[in-house]
């Protein structure tokens, strides 16, 4: 798992869409679903962190663009 398509993929193996409308919004949410999955004990510990790792980053990259700074 490598990229924002690689955990949308991941979500939707539990018929988890998420399209809030701003990317940021989408991250978040992703995050809280993934916290549930983990929660409940669906994905693996690996699966997890690697998915939080690339939610984390690109959450970040977001951020980023926002303030203007190069990203």
């Amino acid at each position: 798992m490598k990229t924002l398509y690689d955990v949308q993929q991941l979500l939707e193996r539990f018929n988890i869409l998420v399209h809030v409308g701003k990317r940021k919004w989408d991250i978040e949410l992703m995050g809280m679903e993934l916290d549930n999955l983990h929660h409940r004990g669906v994905i693996t510990e690996k699966e997890y962190m690697q998915a939080k790792l690339i939610l984390r980053h690109e959450y970040e990259y977001e951020l980023k663009k926002e303030s203007g700074t190069k990203a």
